[in-house]
């Protein structure tokens, strides 16, 4: 295995001590699950536009008026 050194903020290394005491896991075997798992997701929240995100749900709900989003009588006493 190789071995890399990285800079952490105080903050960040505080917090990785704190839950690698929690876990019982070495520091670097925290590291290397959280990096695992930020490489798995092929498309961060951040990297990702709103439609991205709701893709699967566009046009999933059926007999909706057609002018929902653009017709303002619908958002009438809403907050209220």
């Amino acid at each position: 295995m190789s071995t890399i050194s990285l800079k952490l903020p105080d903050s960040l290394l505080l917090r990785l001590d704190q839950e690698s005491r929690q876990r019982r896991m070495t520091k670097s075997a925290l590291v290397r699950a959280a990096l695992e798992r930020e490489l798995e997701q092929p498309e961060t929240a951040a990297g990702a536009s709103c439609y991205d995100l709701a893709r699967d749900l566009a046009g999933s709900l059926k007999k909706l008026p057609k002018d929902l989003a653009t017709n303002p009588k619908y958002m009438e006493g809403f907050g209220r």
